[in-house]
């Protein structure tokens, strides 16, 4: 027998990754969130980094802003999160707008203003939402593209923090956040507003996570629904949006970052959960069913049409319906492709709908991404999607006019007006806007409004929720509109050359650090390739289970843009585990490209991993 103790199990290797020096934060904008100081990756030495380069018109990346709470409250004391902000829209760029956005979606760590995009081009990046990991050495370790990543970013940060406090090259402590001095209004970001049977006006307080009531004066308080503070609680709210009265008078309430409708009865106070589970819904997932057994994603505004509440799906790019009769929702039109093609609503595209508003045989939609307006008509064979303003994800400004040339830019609100028209809340000019379907034009109606994104009407005038000056703005409708000079923009990011024929695409997908890829139930992985135009593509368009295909571009063809979407789903690599947990991680891409002879010839997109 010995009796000598056993030797010590030696500590598993460090797993081997590949690493790249990080490059400097720069951006014109500064920094925010930092009380003053100006970070460089120097002072972040001995802190495991993650980059979060986000816009804040991307629903994916507010969805990427939520999941990363819990990370950067548990690891507080060894991570530091830095949001590179890096626009995609003129507006976007305007160093106010990404203070208010800041404020407006809580986000409680450092914050640089790249308005050129500096930053995101020496990172190489494509795409929004991207996460980057720097090591507490400095060193790039890796990078994720679109939702679903935190449970593996989680992981790595572990490990990191192991193999750096082992090496001696972790260092904890207090980060570089400091938070900014609060400010008092009654209302703080409103996103939508409706007139109450009473007269009063009902707001959405979005960052207070609240409903207020004002009486008809838009001013004077009368009472708050909710706790105010984040929560899915019979009197709580997540940054709730979208409100419509239904016909028995209850008001529904999509409550977007709870992923879910509420209903709020006006005379009691009492709010009830009437479809969604609080979890965001992800591919795969049912698409129709009993409403409190569907998850939903983001619904950002609600209308009663037809006889049921139809839901802006703005995590999605669909319109889904709850029907309060049988108590189910569903998908009513769209097929979670960003775009804007219209048909057929279950052919249709959308990019994060987000204002509704039902007019007779008409249901009018706000499509921000596209900064468009769109409408839904039923007909015989069912309903079809039609465009009136817009022509894709690319292209936007501010431009009266025929409608076939006109541009809006991120629109948020549609309010349907008496005399057959349209007003829209073109958010990002700062500008109320007209359409008329009888005559095909668009015209301004005012201008000087902060961040419009919704509008009610009240009597003969039109009550305008200015969302980043924290109140409401009334104005009487104007007889003529208001002349502005034309202003047209396409997006910032530079085109990716690449020659002409074949080209390779590559989504890069390593499965995390314990987790293989599921294939249980066959392929685990989707991806979906279309372009614009869709010339672009001689072969190569569709979808298929393999993460790369060989695209052959058309000679004919010099310039498009391609739409990418991929999915991969893998689980916990447990054998002792019968019910492994699985995850999802999912990203589109919209990929600008020039056809050069001196081009690529391989286009690889990041889910995650590195690119070899």
């Amino acid at each position: 027998m010995n009796d000598a103790a056993p030797a010590p199990t030696p500590a598993p290797e460090p797993r081997r990754r590949a690493r790249v020096r990080a490059p400097e934060l720069i951006g014109k904008g500064g920094w925010l969130n930092t009380g003053g100081k100006e970070l460089t990756l120097a002072d972040l030495r001995g802190r495991v980094v993650i980059l979060d380069f986000w816009t804040f018109c991307c629903i994916n990346c507010l969805h990427v802003l939520d999941e990363l709470r819990e990370l950067e409250e548990k690891h507080r004391d060894t991570v530091v999160i830095i949001g590179v902000h890096s626009p995609k829209f003129v507006h976007e760029a305007e160093h106010a707008a990404v203070v208010d956005a800041v404020e407006r979606y809580e986000v409680h760590h450092p914050v640089l203003d790249d308005p050129e995009l500096a930053t995101w081009k020496q990172y190489a990046v494509r795409a929004w939402p991207t996460l980057v990991v720097i090591d507490p050495e400095g060193y790039v370790v890796a990078q994720h593209a679109g939702e679903g990543h935190a449970h593996a970013i989680a992981r790595l940060v572990e490990e990191l923090e192991a193999e750096h406090e082992a090496k001696g090259t972790l260092r904890r402590g207090d980060g570089p956040y400091v938070a900014p001095e609060p400010v008092a209004t009654d209302l703080r970001f409103p996103g939508k507003a409706l007139v109450l049977p009473s007269g009063n006006l009902l707001v959405s307080d979005s960052t207070r996570h609240q409903l207020v009531e004002l009486e008809a004066d838009g001013e004077t308080v009368v009472r708050r629904i909710g706790s105010g503070e984040r929560g899915f609680g019979p009197d709580a709210f997540s940054e709730p949006q979208g409100l419509a009265l239904l016909p028995d008078g209850r008001v529904v309430v999509a409550d977007t970052v709870n992923h879910a409708l509420r209903v709020l009865d006006p005379e009691t106070g009492a709010v009830e959960t009437v479809a969604g589970t609080g979890r965001q819904w992800w591919q795969g997932s049912p698409t129709s069913g009993p409403a409190l057994e569907v998850d939903l994603s983001s619904p950002w505004d609600v209308a009663w049409w037809q006889g049921r509440v139809w839901i802006a799906m703005a995590g999605v790019h669909q319109l889904w319906a709850w029907d309060p009769e049988s108590g189910t929702v569903g998908v009513a039109a769209g097929t979670t492709n960003e775009g804007l093609v219209d048909g057929p609503a279950a052919e249709a595209w959308f990019a994060q709908p987000s204002g509704l508003a039902a007019a007779g045989d008409r249901l009018w939609i706000a499509d921000s991404e596209t900064s468009a307006l769109r409408w839904v008509e039923s007909g015989e064979d069912g309903c079809v999607v039609r465009s009136a303003v817009g022509t894709g994800l690319f292209d936007f400004g501010h431009r009266d006019g025929d409608a076939a040339q006109a541009l809006l830019q991120h629109p948020l609100g549609v309010t349907a007006l008496p005399d057959g028209s349209v007003a829209v809340c073109d958010t990002y000019n700062h500008a109320l806007r007209r359409y008329d379907p009888a005559t095909g034009q668009v015209s301004t109606l005012a201008t000087d409004l902060r961040e419009p994104s919704a509008a009610v009407l009240a009597g003969e005038d039109i009550v305008v929720v200015e969302s980043a000056r924290h109140r409401l703005t009334r104005l009487r409708l104007p007889e003529e509109a208001v002349r502005v000079d034309a202003v047209a923009h396409r997006t910032q990011r530079a085109a990716t050359e690449v020659a002409p024929g074949t080209l390779r695409l590559d989504v890069v997908f390593q499965a995390p650090a314990g987790q293989k890829l599921d294939t249980r139930y066959g392929p685990s992985t989707r991806l979906l390739v279309s372009s614009t135009p869709p010339e672009l593509l001689a072969e190569g368009e569709g979808a298929g289970s393999d993460l790369f295909r060989d695209l052959v571009l058309n000679p004919a063809v010099t310039e498009g843009v391609l739409h990418v979407s991929a999915m991969a789903a893998s689980c916990d690599d447990d054998p002792a585990n019968e019910y492994p947990a699985c995850h999802v991680h999912q990203q589109d891409w919209g990929v600008p490209v020039v056809v050069t002879a001196a081009g690529a010839a391989r286009l690889p997109l990041v889910l995650a991993g590195m690119d070899a």
